[in-house]
């Protein structure tokens, strides 16, 4: 049921119908669990001929063999994609945002995926806690020459930080301890052109930003008109003549 819905409202945003479809399990950590369950479950959701791939969200810390050993075998019948949070490299501001991994596990989570022949999608996000637009920087160049296996990460999906209703992050915000950078559009889709020049090519960029249910959406209000900020983000890519890579070096 969920497949079919998602058919439908692709197919309405786009006007047709796509070429494919990405089976997405995107909610909580979706390794995390007995394998042979979530085989049946993944087998299911890969089976349409119009599902090409499969993309299976989940932390660096819930990767034992057995399900390393799982998503492998799929990988053998379509590709696979395992979708890792990194968010950042600065290992106070992971803990403040109760990460609850370290970095190295991080990069020994992404070589044993890269050895199972799996692909490897990397989650960042931009305006956290204490860090600012360098500090962002600093974490896509690590991104930008972190290898496994001779070979970069496959892909990259870019956040903005979003402040919501109900959370610790908005208690703190709003009492003013929050120790947030609040970008402007135009400051985010120059962030944004920034990190595409270090990106290698090789790297595929997922997304651009994220949007948040408006109902809780508390800060930065902008960030709730998509369409508005992807425009503003593809103008400034244009004016700035941005080409991805074009300022990447490998040291």
């Amino acid at each position: 049921v969920q497949m079919r819905k998602a058919r439908e409202l692709v197919a309405s945003k786009l006007g047709r119908k796509p070429a494919g479809y990405i089976a997405y399990f995107q909610s909580f950590s979706n390794t995390y669990g007995d394998p042979e369950r979530l085989k049946e479950l993944f087998l299911r959701a890969m089976e349409p001929e119009d599902v090409l791939i499969l993309s299976v969200a989940t932390r660096p810390d819930c990767l034992p063999d057995e399900i390393l050993d799982m998503l492998s075998e799929l990988a053998r019948i379509k590709p696979v994609w395992v979708e890792l949070g990194l968010q950042t490299v600065d290992e106070k501001v992971a803990e403040f945002i109760n990460r609850g991994y370290k970095l190295p596990v991080f990069e020994e989570g992404v070589r044993r995926l890269k050895e199972a022949g799996i692909g490897v999608v990397v989650h960042v996000i931009a305006g956290l806690p204490f860090e600012d637009q360098e500090a962002t920087l600093r974490t896509i160049r690590y991104l930008a020459g972190f290898e496994a296996g001779g070979r970069h990460i496959d892909g990259i999906k870019i956040h903005l930080l979003h402040v919501l209703e109900g959370t610790e992050l908005c208690r703190l915000y709003r009492e003013g301890r929050a120790h947030i950078k609040e970008y402007t559009l135009p400051e985010y889709a120059d962030l944004i052109a920034d990190i595409l020049e270090i990106l290698p090519a090789d790297i595929v960029v997922h997304r651009l930003t994220g949007d948040a249910p408006k109902r809780l959406l508390v800060a930065p209000l902008w960030s709730g008109d998509k369409k508005r900020v992807l425009n503003t983000i593809t103008r400034r890519l244009s004016e700035r003549n941005v080409i991805q890579g074009s300022g990447y070096s490998k040291v």
